[in-house]
C-alpha cells in the first residue's frame, strides 16, 4: 500500500494501513491549568495548546475497504515545538474505536482533549510522563478515557527534547506512548420509566501487568448541585473470591463482581427506579496507581394516564356542564393539555377558544405529577359533537387523545310519569263501569 507523509495539526484524519488495522489521527489539544485570573482569587484559567494524537493499529472490520486510504507517516523534519503523540492501542484495545474511522465522513464531531496525569503515589521521572485523554464522538454512543505512558527513548546527542513538555522525542519527532488503562461507556444517556430496572454502562481495560492489582469501582450521583455515593466495590483482579467488599448506599444497586473481574464490566444496575434516581452518574474505576471516569446521564420518564371525568355526556340546556380531563402520574413536569371539538357538520376539529381552567400540579409520593383541565361546555355545542382532550408529554412519542360524543337529551321523565298515571286511571275507570 502506498505510504504518504502527513503533517497534521488542526483536523481529523483517518489513515489505514495493511493487515486490517488503522492509524487514526486526531486533533487533541493539550489542556493545562493556567494563572489565576487577576493574579489572586479570581479562579484558575485553562490554556489549550495545539496537539495531535495518533492511535496506531486500531482494528478494522473485515469488510472495511483499505484501498483508498493511506498509512500515517510522521513529518520528515522533526519539530521540537510540535506536540505529537503516538499510541499503540492493540493491547489494551479501545472498544468500538472503529466509530472513529468514519466520523469525519459522517459529519460527526470528534472531541479529543489531553492533559498531564499524575498517578497517585508514583515517583516523578524526567523521562516518563503520563497523559489523560478524553475521547467523545458527538451523536454517537462513544465515550472513552485513556491513560498513556511515555516509552523509554534511548537518548544521544541528536535526541530532541519537546519544548513545552521537556520530554525526549523519538527519531521521527513524536512522543512514543502506550495505553495503560482504558475506561469507557457505550451509552452516554439513558431514559427509563418509574419502577423499572435500568443498567448504566461502564467498563475498563488495562495492561496485563496491572492484573495483579486491586480494582475499586465507585458510582456517584450528581443532581441539582448535590452529590452522593450510590455504590462502591473493591476486589482483586487475580482472585475475586473472599476479597470483595461492597457498600450499596442505594438499595437495589449492584455491580456483578464476576463480570467485573472477568470482563472488566463495571456497569451499575438500579432496580425499582424512582424519580430521585434521576441525574448525572459518575463511574470511577481505580486500578493500582491509575483511575479514570465516565459520565452517564439518567433521565427518569413516566408517560401519563389520561382519562375523562365522564364516560358519556348528555347535553343539558338549562344548566352549564363541565367536563374534566385528568392527566395522572407522569414525569417530568412538562405536560400540555388542549381541548378541541368536531361538530357533525365539520370535517376538521376546532380548538376551543376557551381552553378551560387548569388545576395546580399535584405531586405524589413517588415524585410523579398529576394535572386536570376543566372545560365548561359552551351553549353552542350540539348533540353529535365530538369533544377531545389532547395531552402532550416528553415521555410520549405521540400525543394522547381521549374523546366522547355529546348525546341528545332524553325526554323529560316527568311527562312519562304523568302519562303513565293518566293511562292507569283510565284503565281502572273502565274496569269499574
Amino acid at each position: 500500500m502506498m505510504m504518504i507523509e502527513v503533517i497534521f495539526f488542526g483536523y481529523f484524519l483517518t489513515c489505514v494501513c495493511a493487515n486490517g488495522v488503522a492509524d487514526i489521527v486526531l486533533s487533541c489539544p493539550l489542556v493545562e491549568e493556567g494563572v489565576a485570573l487577576g493574579g489572586m482569587g479570581g479562579g484558575a484559567l485553562f490554556t489549550r495548546a495545539p496537539a495531535t494524537l495518533v492511535l496506531r493499529d486500531v482494528a478494522v472490520a473485515p469488510d472495511e475497504s483499505l484501498e483508498t486510504l493511506t498509512a500515517f507517516v510522521a513529518p520528515s523534519i522533526p519539530d521540537p515545538d510540535a506536540i505529537l503523540l503516538e499510541a499503540t492501542v492493540t493491547s489494551p484495545e479501545i472498544p468500538n474505536a472503529d466509530v472513529l474511522l468514519h466520523a469525519d465522513c459522517n459529519e460527526q464531531e470528534v472531541v479529543c482533549e489531553m492533559s498531564r496525569y499524575s498517578p497517585h503515589g508514583s515517583e516523578e521521572s524526567s523521562d516518563t510522563a503520563y497523559f489523560m485523554v478524553s475521547l467523545n464522538v458527538e451523536g454517537v454512543e462513544f465515550s472513552t478515557a485513556l491513560i498513556l505512558q511515555t516509552l523509554t527513548v534511548e537518548k544521544d546527542q541528536s535526541t530532541l527534547i519537546q519544548t513545552k513538555l521537556g520530554l525526549p522525542l523519538s527519531q521521527s519527532g513524536t512522543l512514543l506512548t502506550e495505553v495503560m488503562f482504558v475506561v469507557f461507556s457505550h451509552v452516554k444517556s439513558v431514559s427509563a420509566p418509574v419502577r423499572s430496572d435500568v443498567t448504566l454502562n461502564c467498563g475498563f481495560k488495562l495492561q496485563e501487568i496491572l492484573l495483579v492489582q486491586e480494582v475499586s469501582i465507585e458510582w456517584r450521583l450528581q443532581h441539582r448541585g448535590k452529590g452522593q455515593k450510590v455504590f462502591e466495590m473493591k476486589t482483586r483482579l487475580d482472585d475475586a473470591e473472599g476479597s470483595t467488599v461492597v457498600h450499596a448506599e442505594r438499595r437495589g444497586s449492584s455491580v456483578d463482581a464476576t463480570q467485573l473481574v472477568g470482563e472488566g464490566n463495571a456497569s451499575l444496575t438500579l432496580t425499582q427506579l424512582k424519580v430521585l434516581d434521576e441525574g448525572t452518574y459518575i463511574c470511577t474505576v481505580s486500578v493500582g496507581l491509575f483511575h479514570a471516569q465516565q459520565v452517564i446521564q439518567l433521565h427518569v420518564i413516566q408517560p401519563p394516564d389520561v382519562s375523562l371525568s365522564e364516560e358519556k355526556l348528555v347535553l343539558k340546556t338549562k344548566s352549564p356542564q363541565t367536563l374534566s380531563c385528568h392527566c395522572s402520574k407522569y414525569y417530568p413536569l412538562d405536560a400540555q393539555m388542549e381541548w378541541s371539538f368536531l361538530s357533525p357538520t365539520d370535517t376538521e376539529p376546532t380548538v376551543f377558544p376557551d381552553q378551560g381552567s387548569l388545576s395546580s400540579h399535584r405531586q405524589h409520593g413517588d415524585g410523579t405529577y398529576s394535572l386536570s383541565s376543566h372545560l365548561t361546555l359552551p351553549s353552542s355545542v350540539s348533540p353529535g359533537t365530538k369533544i377531545t382532550c389532547r395531552v402532550s408529554h416528553p415521555a410520549l412519542g405521540d400525543p394522547l387523545f381521549v374523546s366522547l360524543v355529546v348525546e341528545s337529551p332524553e325526554p323529560d321523565s316527568y311527562w312519562w310519569v304523568l302519562g303513565f298515571l293518566i293511562i292507569t286511571v283510565i284503565f281502572f275507570y273502565q274496569l269499574m263501569r
